[in-house]
Protein backbone atom coordinates (compact mmCIF):
# COMPACT_ATOMS: atom_id res chain seq x y z
CA UNK A 1 0.00 0.00 0.00
CA UNK A 2 2.58 2.55 0.74
CA UNK A 3 4.74 1.28 -2.30
CA UNK A 4 1.36 2.20 -4.41
CA UNK A 5 0.67 5.47 -2.49
CA UNK A 6 4.59 6.34 -3.22
CA UNK A 7 4.26 5.64 -7.28
CA UNK A 8 1.27 7.80 -7.48
CA UNK A 9 3.07 10.50 -5.37
CA UNK A 10 5.42 10.24 -7.63
CA UNK A 11 3.22 10.31 -11.12
CA UNK A 12 1.77 13.12 -9.72
CA UNK A 13 4.98 15.32 -9.35
CA UNK A 14 5.94 14.24 -12.90
CA UNK A 15 2.78 15.64 -14.29
CA UNK A 16 3.21 19.15 -12.71
CA UNK A 17 6.84 19.29 -13.50
CA UNK A 18 5.72 18.16 -17.05
CA UNK A 19 2.85 20.77 -17.18
CA UNK A 20 5.57 23.62 -15.60
CA UNK A 21 7.91 22.46 -18.25
CA UNK A 22 5.57 23.64 -21.00
CA UNK A 23 4.36 27.06 -19.48
CA UNK A 24 7.95 27.99 -18.48
CA UNK A 25 11.32 28.45 -20.37
CA UNK A 26 14.17 25.88 -20.60
CA UNK A 27 16.53 26.51 -17.83
CA UNK A 28 20.30 27.15 -18.53
CA UNK A 29 21.88 23.96 -18.25
CA UNK A 30 24.68 24.35 -15.68
CA UNK A 31 28.55 24.67 -16.46
CA UNK A 32 30.34 21.89 -16.08
CA UNK A 33 34.25 20.45 -15.84
CA UNK A 34 33.65 19.47 -19.82
CA UNK A 35 31.97 22.46 -20.72
CA UNK A 36 33.03 25.31 -18.44
CA UNK A 37 36.41 25.62 -21.12
CA UNK A 38 35.75 25.34 -25.02
CA UNK A 39 38.97 25.34 -27.44
CA UNK A 40 38.89 28.16 -30.09
CA UNK A 41 40.13 27.89 -33.74
CA UNK A 42 42.95 29.82 -34.53
CA UNK A 43 40.75 32.16 -36.27
CA UNK A 44 38.86 33.26 -33.57
CA UNK A 45 42.03 33.53 -30.70
CA UNK A 46 41.89 37.36 -29.19
CA UNK A 47 44.42 40.03 -29.90
CA UNK A 48 47.18 39.44 -27.65
CA UNK A 49 49.10 41.63 -25.45
CA UNK A 50 50.34 43.08 -22.09
CA UNK A 51 49.67 46.25 -20.86
CA UNK A 52 51.86 45.57 -17.77
CA UNK A 53 54.55 45.15 -19.89
CA UNK A 54 55.44 41.77 -18.69
CA UNK A 55 56.36 43.30 -15.47
CA UNK A 56 56.33 40.94 -12.71
CA UNK A 57 54.40 38.11 -14.59
CA UNK A 58 58.17 35.96 -14.73
CA UNK A 59 58.05 35.36 -11.45
CA UNK A 60 54.45 34.84 -11.25
CA UNK A 61 55.12 32.07 -13.75
CA UNK A 62 57.59 30.43 -11.55
CA UNK A 63 55.31 30.64 -8.50
CA UNK A 64 53.29 28.07 -10.73
CA UNK A 65 56.12 26.27 -11.75
CA UNK A 66 56.87 26.14 -8.16
CA UNK A 67 53.43 24.23 -7.20
CA UNK A 68 53.39 21.91 -10.22
CA UNK A 69 56.89 20.36 -10.09
CA UNK A 70 55.67 19.19 -6.86
CA UNK A 71 52.49 17.33 -8.39
CA UNK A 72 53.72 13.43 -10.26
CA UNK A 73 54.39 14.12 -13.97
CA UNK A 74 51.64 12.22 -15.18
CA UNK A 75 48.66 13.58 -13.27
CA UNK A 76 46.07 14.68 -15.56
CA UNK A 77 45.45 18.69 -16.25
CA UNK A 78 41.82 19.25 -17.63
CA UNK A 79 41.32 22.02 -19.74
CA UNK A 80 37.67 21.58 -20.66
CA UNK A 81 36.97 18.16 -22.44
CA UNK A 82 40.67 17.92 -23.07
CA UNK A 83 43.39 16.73 -20.73
CA UNK A 84 47.23 17.51 -20.36
CA UNK A 85 49.87 15.66 -17.58
CA UNK A 86 51.32 17.96 -15.52
CA UNK A 87 54.46 17.49 -17.38
CA UNK A 88 53.09 19.16 -20.70
CA UNK A 89 51.63 21.98 -18.27
CA UNK A 90 55.27 22.72 -17.03
CA UNK A 91 56.60 22.51 -20.41
CA UNK A 92 54.13 25.20 -21.41
CA UNK A 93 54.22 27.93 -18.83
CA UNK A 94 58.69 27.29 -19.35
CA UNK A 95 58.16 27.84 -23.48
CA UNK A 96 55.92 31.13 -22.36
CA UNK A 97 58.39 32.31 -19.32
CA UNK A 98 61.03 32.39 -21.97
CA UNK A 99 58.78 33.99 -24.70
CA UNK A 100 58.06 36.42 -21.76
CA UNK A 101 61.69 37.32 -21.29
CA UNK A 102 62.03 38.23 -25.04
CA UNK A 103 58.69 40.47 -24.62
CA UNK A 104 58.45 40.20 -28.05
CA UNK A 105 56.54 42.97 -30.00
CA UNK A 106 52.43 42.45 -30.39
CA UNK A 107 52.60 40.89 -34.05
CA UNK A 108 54.97 38.25 -33.59
CA UNK A 109 53.47 37.64 -29.65
CA UNK A 110 50.14 36.83 -31.52
CA UNK A 111 52.19 34.98 -34.28
CA UNK A 112 53.79 32.32 -32.11
CA UNK A 113 50.53 31.83 -30.05
CA UNK A 114 48.44 31.51 -32.80
CA UNK A 115 51.23 28.86 -34.11
CA UNK A 116 51.84 27.24 -30.87
CA UNK A 117 49.45 27.19 -28.30
CA UNK A 118 46.09 25.70 -27.96
CA UNK A 119 43.96 28.50 -26.39
CA UNK A 120 40.10 28.19 -24.70
CA UNK A 121 37.65 30.48 -23.85
CA UNK A 122 35.83 30.41 -20.60
CA UNK A 123 31.89 29.43 -20.49
CA UNK A 124 30.75 32.46 -18.58
CA UNK A 125 27.82 32.37 -16.31
CA UNK A 126 25.38 29.73 -16.66
CA UNK A 127 22.49 32.02 -17.27
CA UNK A 128 24.34 35.02 -18.70
CA UNK A 129 27.26 33.51 -20.73
CA UNK A 130 29.30 36.70 -19.29
CA UNK A 131 32.11 36.86 -16.83
CA UNK A 132 32.32 39.04 -13.99
CA UNK A 133 35.54 40.30 -12.61
CA UNK A 134 35.95 41.54 -9.24
CA UNK A 135 38.94 42.46 -7.32
CA UNK A 136 40.84 41.53 -3.11
CA UNK A 137 43.66 42.60 -2.02
CA UNK A 138 45.70 42.08 1.23
CA UNK A 139 44.62 44.15 4.27
CA UNK A 140 46.99 45.68 6.87
CA UNK A 141 44.79 45.68 10.45
CA UNK A 142 45.98 47.35 13.37
CA UNK A 143 46.03 44.78 16.25
CA UNK A 144 47.48 42.88 19.40
CA UNK A 145 48.45 39.51 20.55
CA UNK A 146 46.13 40.29 23.97
CA UNK A 147 42.24 41.45 23.72
CA UNK A 148 41.85 44.78 25.01
CA UNK A 149 38.96 47.53 24.98
CA UNK A 150 41.01 49.07 22.01
CA UNK A 151 41.20 45.29 20.35
CA UNK A 152 38.34 42.91 21.58
CA UNK A 153 37.68 40.83 18.76
CA UNK A 154 39.33 37.86 17.96
CA UNK A 155 41.14 36.26 14.65
CA UNK A 156 40.62 32.79 15.09
CA UNK A 157 42.98 29.38 14.53
CA UNK A 158 41.25 26.44 12.94
CA UNK A 159 39.35 24.93 15.81
CA UNK A 160 40.50 21.90 17.12
CA UNK A 161 37.08 19.61 16.19
CA UNK A 162 36.70 20.92 13.07
CA UNK A 163 37.17 17.84 10.79
CA UNK A 164 37.08 18.00 6.54
CA UNK A 165 35.98 14.65 4.95
CA UNK A 166 37.10 14.05 1.69
CA UNK A 167 34.29 11.92 -0.28
CA UNK A 168 35.77 10.57 -3.12
CA UNK A 169 37.29 8.37 -0.56
CA UNK A 170 33.95 6.36 -0.38
CA UNK A 171 32.66 6.47 -3.25
CA UNK A 172 33.91 6.93 -7.11
CA UNK A 173 30.87 9.27 -7.86
CA UNK A 174 31.42 11.50 -4.93
CA UNK A 175 35.52 13.06 -7.00
CA UNK A 176 36.19 16.40 -5.84
CA UNK A 177 33.49 16.68 -2.95
CA UNK A 178 34.65 17.41 0.37
CA UNK A 179 32.38 18.47 3.46
CA UNK A 180 33.35 20.04 6.70
CA UNK A 181 31.97 19.19 9.91
CA UNK A 182 32.73 18.40 13.82
CA UNK A 183 33.02 15.59 15.22
CA UNK A 184 30.82 14.74 18.63
CA UNK A 185 28.77 11.91 19.92
CA UNK A 186 30.63 9.47 17.93
CA UNK A 187 29.16 11.27 14.51
CA UNK A 188 30.04 13.72 12.22
CA UNK A 189 27.28 17.06 11.84
CA UNK A 190 28.11 20.57 10.06
CA UNK A 191 30.16 23.07 11.55
CA UNK A 192 28.17 25.80 13.48
CA UNK A 193 27.11 29.10 11.30
CA UNK A 194 29.08 32.43 11.90
CA UNK A 195 26.22 33.80 14.49
CA UNK A 196 26.39 30.45 16.41
CA UNK A 197 30.47 30.76 16.70
CA UNK A 198 30.45 33.95 17.80
CA UNK A 199 27.91 33.32 20.37
CA UNK A 200 30.07 30.32 22.01
CA UNK A 201 31.11 31.64 24.87
CA UNK A 202 34.61 28.80 24.78
CA UNK A 203 35.30 28.85 21.01
CA UNK A 204 38.72 30.75 21.90
CA UNK A 205 39.46 27.59 23.86
CA UNK A 206 38.87 25.77 21.04
CA UNK A 207 40.55 27.65 18.54
CA UNK A 208 42.85 30.06 20.19
CA UNK A 209 43.09 33.24 18.31
CA UNK A 210 46.00 34.13 17.02
CA UNK A 211 45.70 38.37 17.28
CA UNK A 212 43.00 40.37 18.28
CA UNK A 213 41.65 43.46 16.47
CA UNK A 214 39.35 46.43 16.92
CA UNK A 215 35.82 45.56 15.07
CA UNK A 216 34.05 42.83 13.17
CA UNK A 217 33.93 44.85 10.78
CA UNK A 218 37.59 44.58 10.31
CA UNK A 219 37.70 40.89 10.83
CA UNK A 220 34.63 40.47 8.20
CA UNK A 221 36.83 42.16 5.91
CA UNK A 222 39.73 39.61 6.58
CA UNK A 223 37.87 37.12 5.79
CA UNK A 224 36.32 38.25 2.72
CA UNK A 225 39.93 39.01 1.33
CA UNK A 226 41.08 35.44 2.67
CA UNK A 227 44.67 36.78 4.22
CA UNK A 228 46.41 39.75 5.71
CA UNK A 229 48.94 41.53 7.54
CA UNK A 230 48.33 42.80 11.55
CA UNK A 231 50.26 45.23 12.89
CA UNK A 232 51.03 45.14 16.67
CA UNK A 233 52.05 48.24 18.77
CA UNK A 234 56.20 47.07 19.23
CA UNK A 235 56.67 47.82 15.20
CA UNK A 236 55.88 43.99 14.16
CA UNK A 237 53.74 42.36 11.40
CA UNK A 238 52.24 39.07 11.60
CA UNK A 239 51.31 37.31 8.15
CA UNK A 240 47.56 36.06 8.41
CA UNK A 241 46.95 33.16 6.17
CA UNK A 242 43.35 31.26 5.33
CA UNK A 243 43.49 27.54 7.35
CA UNK A 244 40.23 26.36 6.44
CA UNK A 245 36.56 27.52 7.16
CA UNK A 246 33.16 26.59 8.57
CA UNK A 247 32.25 24.46 5.16
CA UNK A 248 28.63 27.00 5.40
CA UNK A 249 27.91 28.71 1.58
CA UNK A 250 28.95 32.06 1.01
CA UNK A 251 26.34 34.60 0.97
CA UNK A 252 27.08 38.36 0.34
CA UNK A 253 26.12 41.07 2.18
CA UNK A 254 26.59 43.71 -0.50
CA UNK A 255 23.59 42.29 -2.11
CA UNK A 256 21.85 42.12 1.18
CA UNK A 257 22.47 45.89 1.37
CA UNK A 258 21.18 46.21 -2.24
CA UNK A 259 18.59 44.47 -1.88
CA UNK A 260 17.12 46.15 1.49
CA UNK A 261 17.51 49.54 -0.08
CA UNK A 262 20.92 50.39 2.01
CA UNK A 263 23.43 50.76 -0.36
CA UNK A 264 21.92 51.67 -4.26
CA UNK A 265 23.44 48.84 -6.70
CA UNK A 266 25.45 52.24 -8.56
CA UNK A 267 27.07 52.74 -5.51
CA UNK A 268 28.52 49.01 -3.96
CA UNK A 269 31.66 48.50 -2.83
CA UNK A 270 33.48 47.05 -0.20
CA UNK A 271 34.33 50.73 1.13
CA UNK A 272 30.24 51.88 1.07
CA UNK A 273 29.85 48.41 2.73
CA UNK A 274 32.43 49.38 5.51
CA UNK A 275 31.18 52.85 6.07
CA UNK A 276 27.37 51.57 6.55
CA UNK A 277 28.59 49.15 8.58
CA UNK A 278 30.34 51.56 10.82
CA UNK A 279 27.70 54.22 10.79
CA UNK A 280 25.31 51.62 11.87
CA UNK A 281 26.57 49.05 14.54
CA UNK A 282 23.45 48.35 15.71
CA UNK A 283 22.80 46.47 12.77
CA UNK A 284 25.99 45.56 11.75
CA UNK A 285 25.76 41.81 13.87
CA UNK A 286 22.81 41.37 12.03
CA UNK A 287 23.94 42.48 8.84
CA UNK A 288 27.62 40.24 9.23
CA UNK A 289 25.40 36.93 10.25
CA UNK A 290 23.81 37.24 6.86
CA UNK A 291 26.35 35.33 5.85
CA UNK A 292 27.05 31.97 7.44
CA UNK A 293 30.42 31.11 6.69
CA UNK A 294 33.37 31.38 9.01
CA UNK A 295 36.96 31.86 8.41
CA UNK A 296 39.70 30.65 10.64
CA UNK A 297 43.65 31.60 9.81
CA UNK A 298 46.97 30.41 11.12
CA UNK A 299 50.53 32.67 11.09
CA UNK A 300 52.66 32.14 7.96
CA UNK A 301 56.56 33.29 7.62
CA UNK A 302 56.00 34.70 4.16
CA UNK A 303 52.61 35.70 1.88
CA UNK A 304 50.33 36.54 1.09
CA UNK A 305 49.91 33.06 -0.31
CA UNK A 306 46.68 31.60 -2.60
CA UNK A 307 45.23 28.32 -3.15
CA UNK A 308 48.57 26.51 -4.14
CA UNK A 309 50.39 27.79 -1.28
CA UNK A 310 52.67 30.15 -3.39
CA UNK A 311 52.76 33.38 -2.85
CA UNK A 312 50.35 35.52 -5.34
CA UNK A 313 51.65 38.42 -7.43
CA UNK A 314 49.35 41.45 -7.81
CA UNK A 315 48.06 42.28 -10.74
CA UNK A 316 49.35 38.42 -12.17
CA UNK A 317 47.35 36.15 -9.70
CA UNK A 318 43.62 35.36 -10.12
CA UNK A 319 40.83 33.22 -8.21
CA UNK A 320 38.98 31.28 -9.76
CA UNK A 321 36.79 27.76 -9.32
CA UNK A 322 39.12 25.20 -9.08
CA UNK A 323 36.46 22.53 -9.51
CA UNK A 324 36.39 24.24 -13.54
CA UNK A 325 39.24 26.00 -14.52
CA UNK A 326 43.25 24.13 -14.16
CA UNK A 327 45.22 25.18 -11.15
CA UNK A 328 48.48 27.21 -11.98
CA UNK A 329 47.74 27.46 -15.92
CA UNK A 330 48.19 30.27 -17.75
CA UNK A 331 45.46 32.41 -18.27
CA UNK A 332 44.79 35.70 -20.76
CA UNK A 333 42.10 38.59 -19.48
CA UNK A 334 40.37 41.65 -20.43
CA UNK A 335 38.42 43.37 -18.51
CA UNK A 336 37.87 47.80 -17.75
CA UNK A 337 39.89 48.24 -14.15
CA UNK A 338 39.79 51.11 -12.17
CA UNK A 339 42.29 53.78 -12.23
CA UNK A 340 43.38 55.69 -9.15
CA UNK A 341 44.24 59.01 -8.96
CA UNK A 342 44.21 61.24 -6.26
CA UNK A 343 42.60 58.59 -3.55
CA UNK A 344 39.89 58.16 -5.90
CA UNK A 345 38.54 56.26 -8.98
CA UNK A 346 39.43 58.58 -11.96
CA UNK A 347 38.33 56.16 -14.28
CA UNK A 348 37.90 52.50 -15.36
CA UNK A 349 40.16 51.70 -18.59
CA UNK A 350 40.62 48.47 -20.61
CA UNK A 351 43.25 45.73 -19.16
CA UNK A 352 44.81 43.05 -21.45
CA UNK A 353 47.19 40.95 -19.58
CA UNK A 354 48.78 37.59 -19.23
CA UNK A 355 47.90 36.23 -15.13
CA UNK A 356 47.69 33.06 -13.86
CA UNK A 357 45.12 30.93 -12.15
CA UNK A 358 46.60 30.69 -8.44
CA UNK A 359 44.05 31.24 -6.05
CA UNK A 360 40.35 30.33 -5.18
CA UNK A 361 37.46 32.04 -3.24
CA UNK A 362 34.28 31.56 -0.95
CA UNK A 363 32.34 33.65 -3.48
CA UNK A 364 34.22 32.78 -6.63
CA UNK A 365 32.43 30.19 -7.85
CA UNK A 366 31.26 29.11 -12.02
CA UNK A 367 32.40 29.88 -14.90
CA UNK A 368 31.82 33.51 -14.62
CA UNK A 369 33.34 34.74 -11.79
CA UNK A 370 36.95 35.86 -11.70
CA UNK A 371 38.95 37.42 -8.99
CA UNK A 372 42.25 39.45 -9.74
CA UNK A 373 44.86 40.22 -6.67
CA UNK A 374 45.37 44.27 -6.44
CA UNK A 375 48.40 43.84 -3.54
CA UNK A 376 48.78 45.93 -0.99
CA UNK A 377 48.08 49.97 0.30
CA UNK A 378 45.17 51.95 -0.28
CA UNK A 379 45.73 52.04 -3.81
CA UNK A 380 44.93 48.21 -3.85
CA UNK A 381 42.17 48.54 -1.06
CA UNK A 382 40.17 51.12 -3.53
CA UNK A 383 40.61 49.76 -6.54
CA UNK A 384 40.16 46.32 -5.40
CA UNK A 385 36.71 47.71 -3.57
CA UNK A 386 35.54 49.55 -6.68
CA UNK A 387 35.98 46.54 -9.65
CA UNK A 388 32.69 44.85 -10.40
CA UNK A 389 33.20 44.10 -14.46
CA UNK A 390 32.51 41.97 -17.05
CA UNK A 391 35.30 40.88 -19.29
CA UNK A 392 36.68 38.09 -21.00
CA UNK A 393 38.52 34.82 -19.96
CA UNK A 394 41.06 32.91 -21.96
CA UNK A 395 43.60 29.74 -21.06
CA UNK A 396 46.40 28.67 -23.10
CA UNK A 397 48.42 25.44 -23.30
CA UNK A 398 51.24 24.56 -25.62
CA UNK A 399 49.69 22.27 -28.33
CA UNK A 400 51.03 19.10 -27.42
CA UNK A 401 52.30 18.62 -31.16
CA UNK A 402 54.57 21.43 -31.37
CA UNK A 403 55.92 20.45 -28.08
CA UNK A 404 57.16 17.04 -29.12
CA UNK A 405 58.88 18.61 -32.32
Amino acid sequence: MATRSKTRLLLIWGGLLAAGWLLTACPPKPVTLETALQRLSPSDYPEFGDDGRYDQLVPALEMSLRYLRKLPAERPVLFGPDSYPVAHLIRSLEAFERLADQKPPAAELNRIIREQYRVYAAAGDAKTGKVLFTGYYEPLLLGSLSPSEKYPVAINSRPADLVEIDLSLFADDLKGRRIVGRYANRTVTPYPVREQIRRQSDFNRIAPPLAWVRDEVDLSNLMIQGSGKVALADGRLLQIQFDGSNGQPFRSIGRLLIDQGKIAADRISMQAIREYLRAHPAEAPQILNYNPRYIFFRLADSGPLGALAVPITPLRSIAVDRTLFPSAALAFITVPVPKVSAGRIAQFEPRHTFVLAQDTGSAITGAGRVDLFWGHGPEAELAAGHMKNEGRLFFLVLDPARAAS
